[in-house]
């Protein structure tokens, strides 16, 4: 078994490389010709062929990045905010409406944001951001919430600043189930952003749409695999990072 003192960069120099490795699988296009005309031998292309896949993966990458920062912010901010003692008849509020946004649709979120801010990016990242926040939120409040009183007690008798009580005592305790949200979050986002492409962003999502258009499977199966071991990566990922984590 490995110290805690060394477990956080191992986990992290496995993640580049298995992230290296994941890169080099999408640049194998005899490869994986070859698995995909096994699989669909009547098919007479089997590759997408508009783009390459690691072009698309890092469209994906792109996507996924910039939503879960965005909404790991605002999911763990908004979490710290409602469990203030001075800000507690805000949480239904903020509960209520990340439940809303778990539920509706990113379909309908494109179909409603995308006449205001067009095709591509920015359509995508809001409907990503909404759907990823409530794991996220929920995480905090569940791990916020679950912290010892006792524990809060003695650090402020201890003399510690609110600011201190939260970032000492409270978000330590709390950890494993914010990372569990974010975790959740993250896997969730990596699937969900392959309906980008039905707005021209781009991505992982573009050999399924073609490959249903044209009633190519192979293309679906293409895509389906390749946004499954990326979502299967980062959940891998985040598991050895929260051991990790917890452990130091």
């Amino acid at each position: 078994m490995i110290s805690s003192r060394n477990s956080l960069p191992r986990v992290l120099a496995l993640a580049v490389l298995s992230f290296a490795l994941i890169l080099f699988i999408f640049t194998q296009t005899r490869v994986w010709e070859i698995v995909l005309k096994f699989l669909f031998p009547l098919e007479q292309n089997v590759l997408y062929g508009t783009a390459s896949l690691l072009s698309l993966a890092f469209t994906h990458l792109q996507l996924i990045a910039v939503s879960s920062l965005i909404t790991t912010i605002l999911g763990v901010a908004l979490g710290i905010f409602v469990t203030r003692a001075s800000n507690r008849e805000f949480l239904p509020l903020v509960s209520g409406f990340t439940a809303l946004a778990q539920t509706f649709p990113p379909v309908a979120v494109l179909a409603l944001s995308y006449p205001i801010l067009g095709f591509g990016f920015y359509p995508v990242l809001i409907a990503l951001c909404l759907y990823g926040l409530l794991p996220i939120l929920s995480g905090t409040l569940a791990g916020i919430g679950s912290v010892d009183t006792a524990a809060l007690e003695a650090a402020r008798g201890m003399g510690m600043t609110g600011f201190q009580v939260l970032t000492r005592v409270e978000l330590p305790l709390a950890l494993r189930p914010m990372l569990g949200g974010i975790r959740t979050s993250l896997v969730i986002n990596i699937g969900t952003a392959a309906i980008g492409a039905a707005i021209g962003a781009g991505g992982l999502g573009l050999p399924i749409f073609a490959g249903l258009e044209n009633q190519n499977f192979a293309f679906v199966l293409e895509g389906a695999l390749s946004v499954a071991l990326l979502a299967l990566w980062a959940d891998w990922v985040m598991g050895l990072l929260e051991t990790a984590l917890i452990r130091s």
